[in-house]
Parts: structure tokens; C-alpha cells; sequence
């Protein structure tokens, strides 16, 4: 077994109460190889943020395990090299089992998602109790859930949303002892996040989503006060990115995300994490469709995915600064 100590990693339970104190979140963004980890750490280094280092089951298994671990550690010294050593929490994304989870913690992670959200509610509290008790074991810090989001991300997909009910939450925190828990108040994973019938349409044709619930989240709140909230499935699904994409060749049709100041409201309650995915995926494609585009004779993938990595920096860092807010909190 391999400790997230000896990576030079931590846990979240001290940047998540620093955080709903601060009001501001940590940036929980996925990466699945070298170029998306160096994004991650040289934007979270630049503007002094800690960060979640998030990986999701399909993530680990085109990563490699092995690999991963000494990703992570290689992160932290990557983070001193630049000159600013910040918090590093590496984390299972939707984890779907006891037996994922604990391979995780065994190998080095230092915080686990076990999502029973599909369940029944009475096995939800016991897979995720299960989880939490062999976590904390090892002082490692896991997230559940209650509620189920809409959409598709890497083997996660519902039709439909089922928002979190707020008379389950004391009930669920009490007898799982978990750390964290994401709620579903109308964000939902992948790009395509709303049917178009859901949304309004501006003139310019830019369709603008449903308002998240806050309602739900609010009276979460009042129900477990001061408790650490996560949200999924937060990417904005920037107009631009899907502009660029689509006119070097994609075919994002109706892509639409959540509203970035919705989220930055997000951020300023119990919500101390936000997980960003798409949007990653989408600066990474714009950049290349374009360079590839405009650079037809071009081979070397370092020439492609420089661009795409240094446009990804550059996301992140407006997440952080303008989104999040966690900027200056490492």
C-alpha cells in the first residue's frame, strides 16, 4: 500500500472548512494525461490556488494505476519547482464500488466519490458507510451523494435529473459519516447539458438554461449547517470554445452549460467544491481542431498539444480567479 502522505498529497477536510469559511470553492478538475496535470498545476501555482486533482474510474484505467501515482507525486514537486508548493487532494470521481474505492486509497489517493445516488436510498447509506469506514482508517476523506444528475460523462449517464431531497441529508450524513456531499440542483454532466426545449434562446441564438435551484440548496443548508457541498457537472460550456470547434470541423450541436455567475454564487455558500470537466475537454479539442487546421502538414504532437495545454491553463486560471475564487487560498 502506498499512503497520499508519502505522494506529499492531502486530504480535503482542512480546504473544505477553509473554504465554506472563505467563501470560495476548490476547483476539482479531471485530467486524464500529462499534458491536462501540467495545465492544471502551472495555472492552480500562478494564481496561488489549492486544487483537487480528479480522476474518474475510465481516467484511471487509460492513465494506468501505476502511472497515476507517480503523476501525482510528480505534481507536487512540479508545483515547488514553479515556486509556490500548493495543496494537492488526488480524487476518485464517481467511484461505482467498495472494491474501486479501496484500490484507490491503497494506491495512493487521499480522497474517494462513492456515488450510490443510483440505488436505494437504505443501500446508498450502506455502500457509502462502507466506504467511509475503511477510509477514514487511513485518514482519507470520501464524498457521497444524494440526488441524480442528468447527462453523460465518461460511464456516467442518466436521462433525467432527480434533485436532491433535503429531508434525506441529516439522515444520510449521520449514518454514513462522510466527509462531503454532492447534491443535484440542476447541473448535469457532458457538454449537452439541457435539451433546447429547456432553455431560452437569445436573439443570437445563444440558449440560456434553466436557474439552478438554490432553494434546494438553501434549506440543505439549514438542515446541516457549516457541511462541505459538492457540485457536478459545472462546466459553462464557454460559446467561444464551441464557435471554435465547430468551425474547424465539429459538430457540437446545442451545447449549453451553466451560467458562470450562478456558479460563483455557488461558491460563496457550503458549496467549497466545484468539478469541471467538459470545459477541459473543450479547450483541449478547440485548440487542436484549429492548429491542425491551420497547420495541415504538421506531425509532431507536441505541436498541437502545447497550444492546447497553454489554452487550458488559461481556462483554469479564469475559473479560478473569476469562477471559484479560491485564488490566493493555497
Amino acid at each position: 500500500m502506498t499512503h497520499y502522505k508519502e505522494l506529499g498529497l492531502v486530504n480535503s477536510r482542512e480546504l473544505f472548512a477553509k473554504a465554506i469559511k472563505g467563501g470560495y470553492a476548490i476547483p476539482a478538475f479531471n485530467f486524464n494525461n500529462l499534458e491536462q496535470l501540467q495545465a492544471i498545476i502551472a495555472a492552480c501555482v500562478e494564481t496561488k490556488s489549492p486544487v483537487i486533482l480528479q480522476v474518474s474510474s475510465g481516467a484511471r484505467k487509460y492513465a494506468n494505476q501505476t502511472l497515476l501515482k507517480h503523476l501525482a507525486k510528480g505534481a507536487v514537486e512540479y508545483a515547488q519547482e514553479l515556486g509556490y508548493p500548493i495543496p494537492i487532494v488526488l480524487h476518485l470521481d464517481h467511484g461505482d464500488s467498495f472494491e474501486l474505492c479501496k484500490s484507490c486509497i491503497e494506491s495512493g489517493f487521499s480522497s474517494v466519490m462513492i456515488d450510490g445516488s443510483h440505488l436505494p436510498y437504505e443501500e446508498n447509506v450502506k455502500l457509502t458507510k462502507k466506504v467511509v469506514d475503511f477510509a477514514h482508517q487511513y485518514d482519507v476523506t470520501v464524498e457521497g451523494e444524494l440526488g441524480v444528475l442528468a447527462g453523460i460523462e465518461d460511464n456516467v449517464a442518466s436521462e433525467v435529473t432527480h434533485y436532491t431531497k433535503p429531508e434525506e441529508v441529516e439522515d444520510f450524513v449521520s449514518k454514513t459519516g462522510v466527509d462531503s456531499l454532492a447534491i443535484s440542483i440542476g447541473t448535469s454532466h457532458g457538454a449537452n447539458k439541457f435539451k433546447p426545449e429547456q432553455c431560452t434562446r437569445t436573439q443570437d441564438g445563444v440558449l440560456i438554461p434553466p436557474p439552478l435551484r438554490f432553494d434546494i440548496l438553501e434549506e440543505i443548508e439549514k438542515r446541516i449547517p457549516g457541511f462541505p457541498i459538492v457540485l457536478h457537472g459545472a462546466s459553462s460550456v464557454p460559446v467561444d470554445l464551441v464557435r471554435t470547434i465547430n468551425t474547424f470541423g465539429g459538430k457540437l450541436k446545442d451545447a449549453v452549460g451553466i451560467p458562470e455567475d450562478q456558479l460563483r454564487r455557488a461558491a460563496k455558500s457550503a458549496v467549497c467544491k466545484i468539478n469541471i470537466d467538459s470545459d477541459g475537454r473543450l479547450a483541449v479539442t478547440a485548440a487542436v481542431r484549429k492548429y491542425l487546421a491551420e497547420n495541415p502538414a504538421e506531425f509532431d504532437p507536441r505541436k498541437y498539444l502545447g497550444p492546447a495545454r497553454e489554452q487550458l491553463k488559461e481556462l483554469y486560471k479564469h475559473k479560478i480567479i473569476n469562477v471559484l475564487g479560491s485564488a490566493g487560498q493555497a
